[in-house]
């Protein structure tokens, strides 16, 4: 499950505050890459593992961040292929759209496009 929020930088603050209110203590694994503001996530006693990009690491067994590189990639081309531009006022909104997508993207109830129309 993706929980996207607009947060204003990315420093270790910031982002153990996101990770301390969004991530369950229930998970089984918290992936990230190599980015020094998640290194405080081990101490608030969740499964940490890291994948270490900047030296040619993408996958370590069950370690991987592509599930969260592939939502941000479909987020960047919703953008740029259909909304063009997004102001920051309602970027909150589109992030919102686009989590609910990707997490209900499997769910055969989801209406895709029109095909509803003709069944």
């Amino acid at each position: 499950m993706v929980v996207a929020k607009v947060i204003e930088n990315t420093d270790t603050s910031t982002l153990d505050k996101f990770v301390r209110k969004a991530v369950s203590d229930k998970v089984g694994l918290v992936a990230t890459d190599e980015h020094s503001g998640y290194r405080l996530v081990k101490a608030i006693i969740l499964p940490h593992e890291v994948i270490n990009h900047s030296s040619g690491e993408y996958v370590r067994g069950k370690v991987h961040t592509n599930s969260i590189e592939n939502f941000w990639s479909l987020l960047k081309r919703g953008v740029i292929g259909t909304y063009r531009k997004v102001s920051k006022d309602y970027l909150p909104l589109y992030m919102n759209e686009f989590s609910n997508r990707f997490n209900n993207r499997e769910d055969p109830q989801r209406i895709r496009g029109f095909d509803w129309i003709v069944q």
